[in-house]
């Protein structure tokens, strides 16, 4: 399949990187060059600096070919203006859009933009009880040998930045939920015990992560 992923944050290059591996031919837009840099040195698809509404851009990442178009910058209006062009102008087949703002859900509904509310889905998720080993399981990819895990920081992890528990090389911090709140996340961002974690990490990263797991016995019934 030919798939276009727009933003190259943390969610964005994951999601070209697996792609990528699977055979597919990938073109990832961002507007900031450096951000590129996550895809590391073995992506072999094409990367284009600038806006994902840009029609130039989505030409020359070849839109008219496209089977996928996934729009999971970092900002609501450009996601939704993107996969609108998608599928409306382009007719791309299959389009979806990362949003933050879950109040903004009624727009996305409206324009009917298929989308993935991530606020949404890690509230819903923190509010179901979880494995007895404190560690829910979102993807298992044995192939890749990646699993894409959620869980709650104990307090051996407090105090440690983002960087510092992705330091194994073997880990990366995808998202992080606290008090309710949806995190920017920054590699200096230091963390608290509680915080809901969703991270990839293989199979020596867990193994890393293991003592920073809080267990769900140590909640009590209140927190599961």
């Amino acid at each position: 399949m030919h798939v276009i992923v727009a933003g190259c944050g943390r969610v964005g290059s994951q999601l070209a990187q697996s792609l990528a591996v699977e055979g597919h031919d990938v073109v990832v837009i961002d507007r900031s060059e450096s951000a590129f840099d996550r895809l590391g040195t073995t992506f072999n698809g094409i990367t284009l600096q600038g806006f994902a509404f840009d029609e130039e851009i989505l030409l020359e990442a070849g839109i008219g070919e496209a089977d996928i178009f996934a729009a999971v910058t970092n900002y609501d209006n450009t996601n939704l203006m993107a996969a609108q062009i998608a599928a409306s102008i382009y007719k791309v087949p299959h389009t979806i859009a990362r949003l933050y703002n879950p109040d903004k859900e009624p727009t996305f509904r409206r324009l009917k933009i298929n989308y993935i509310c991530g606020t949404t889905m890690i509230a819903e998720r923190v509010m179901k009880r979880i494995l007895e080993t404190g560690e829910q399981v979102h993807l298992d990819r044995p192939d890749l040998g990646v699993k894409v895990v959620e869980f709650r920081l104990s307090a051996k992890g407090a105090g440690m930045s983002v960087a510092e528990l992705e330091s194994p090389g073997q880990v990366r911090v995808v998202a992080l939920l606290r008090d309710g709140i949806w995190a920017e996340l920054y590699s200096e961002l230091a963390l608290e015990g509680g915080d809901r974690l969703v991270v990839s990490a293989t199979a020596g990263g867990l193994a890393f992560l293991k003592d920073l797991i809080e267990p769900e016995a140590a909640r009590g019934a209140c927190c599961a």
